[in-house]
């Protein structure tokens, strides 16, 4: 008997907030050496993405700041993505608690599931 496979989608982007989405959200980051990171599927590959920031929405939406390279060429940008998405795997942990700058927020940390020790 064949398997048959889904194939993973490609992660969808997400939007900038809007003052119409409520109070701001708390943002948090870490240290530049010592940045989580995820898996971003682009292009059929998994690409390694560094987090710049983590986002938790009033509406209990957390949100991921990376930098990642879509094209496998080098050129790498900034895209924000809804967490979690199939497209989405956690990559790295990192060892540094997140701070967060004035009036930003509370401290959030890694997603549910973010796996120990990756």
């Amino acid at each position: 008997m064949s398997e048959t496979t889904t194939p993973i989608p490609e992660p969808v982007p997400a939007r900038p907030w809007r003052p119409e989405d409520g109070p701001q959200p708390q943002v948090w980051t870490w240290p530049t050496g010592d940045r989580p990171a995820l898996w971003v599927l682009s292009g059929g590959r998994w690409r390694y993405a560094p987090v710049l920031a983590r986002q938790d929405w009033v509406d209990g939406s957390v949100y991921y700041q990376v930098e990642v390279d879509l094209l496998g060429d080098t050129s790498v940008t900034g895209q924000m993505y809804r967490w979690p998405q199939p497209g989405l795997r956690a990559a790295r942990r990192s060892g540094a608690e997140p701070s967060r700058t004035v009036d930003e927020g509370r401290q959030g940390d890694m997603p549910q599931g973010w796996p120990r020790g990756a």
